[in-house]
């Protein structure tokens, strides 16, 4: 019995530890006061959301926490909105200066995350002097779901290395949690990069969602061209953000291996064209040939250039040669006394 006495006291540790507040259930948001007039402020706190997210908050109109928010963010202050981010247990504490939206009251104060897995928290809220409308009528047609995470299908081929925009398919399962069928639903798909907003376009698919059916669909998603990074795609429907998905984008290494070759191959070629030119109009010799232009020679003082060259003439045998300052046959007085006999004889 005593050895199963510390498993029993490990058990009931694990059990009486309290889970963090981000797995134990869905996100929420508090509010310092329930009013303010434009120009103030208040405190929005939050707990339970995922450790490190990265949260928008906004005062939205035409919206209570019930119904969430009703449309897109147009119904919201965005100038006057703010950023947080979450700490290790999931909370957050953020001032928010109070600013009317641009349609009319019940509004809330509206929490979302930015990056990661969807999530979102309203909490009640009235700016004060503000107008107040009644909501419009909840309409009774279907709603959509998605049952499971979508994928981006496709790949790059050779065009994309050089730069094309890249493209990919996102597929995903939806179902009609509605009480009447959906015919022809406009889906919104976003592609954001960083911390940029998306830019979204809309696209019609064909076909009826009978309550409680399902459907796989398939949408077209492309990316400008040379883009390359970190993308997220967000799939849009009736005002909320269904799903998020990551892309990373390759980057376009043709472009730069081009550019490369063209700082090599541009210029040689000029390089070349100029020779060329220059050979073209050199002077030419008799023979066709291009009369090279060389310096004076100082004979015997530089060496001869390798190459056969011209022997110097040889005498006939018997003969001597003259020398060029003399010349016994040419000389008067030599020929006159050539038979005297000596002096003195």
């Amino acid at each position: 019995m005593k050895r199963w006495i510390p498993a029993l006291a490990a058990v009931l540790a694990l059990v009486l530890v309290p889970l963090p507040a981000w797995c134990t259930g869905r996100p929420t948001v508090h509010l310092s006061a329930s009013q303010a007039g434009a120009g103030g402020s208040i405190t929005v706190t939050g707990t339970g959301w995922r450790p490190g997210a990265l949260l928008t908050i906004l005062i939205c109109g035409q919206s209570v926490p019930s119904r969430g928010l009703t449309g897109s963010t147009g119904l919201c202050a965005n100038a006057d909105g703010r950023a947080a981010t979450t700490d290790t247990r999931g909370t957050f504490r953020r001032e928010l200066p109070v600013a009317e939206p641009p349609v009319p009251c019940p509004c809330v104060v509206h929490v979302a995350t930015v990056t990661g897995a969807g999530a979102d928290a309203d909490a009640a809220f009235q700016v004060a002097g503000h107008a107040v409308e009644p909501l419009p009528a909840e309409s009774a047609s279907g709603r959509l779901s998605l049952p499971a995470a979508p994928r981006l299908d496709g790949g790059d081929g050779l065009l994309t290395w050089f730069g094309a925009p890249p493209s990919r398919t996102l597929v995903f399962t939806v179902g009609n949690i509605g009480p009447t069928p959906v015919k022809d639903p406009v889906f919104r798909v976003g592609t954001s990069h960083g911390v940029f907003a998306p830019q979204w376009d809309e696209q019609r698919w064909h076909g009826t969602l009978a309550p409680g059916g399902r459907a796989r669909i398939e949408l077209r998603v492309d990316l400008p061209g040379g883009a390359h990074g970190d993308y997220t795609v967000s799939l849009e429907y009736g005002g909320r953000v269904l799903a998020e998905q990551p892309w990373g984008a390759g980057r376009p290494w043709g472009v730069t291996v081009f550019w490369l070759l063209v700082c090599v191959v541009v210029p040689t070629a000029v390089f070349r064209l100029g020779m060329a030119v220059v050979d073209r109009v050199r002077p030419r010799g008799p023979a066709g040939r291009a009369v090279r232009h060389r310096g004076p020679r100082l004979p015997g003082l530089l060496p001869r250039p390798p190459g056969p060259h011209p022997s110097p003439p040889v005498p006939a045998p018997g003969t001597t040669a003259a020398l060029p300052w003399f010349s016994p046959d040419t000389d008067p007085g030599c020929a006159a006394g050539a038979d005297a006999p000596p002096s003195g004889t």
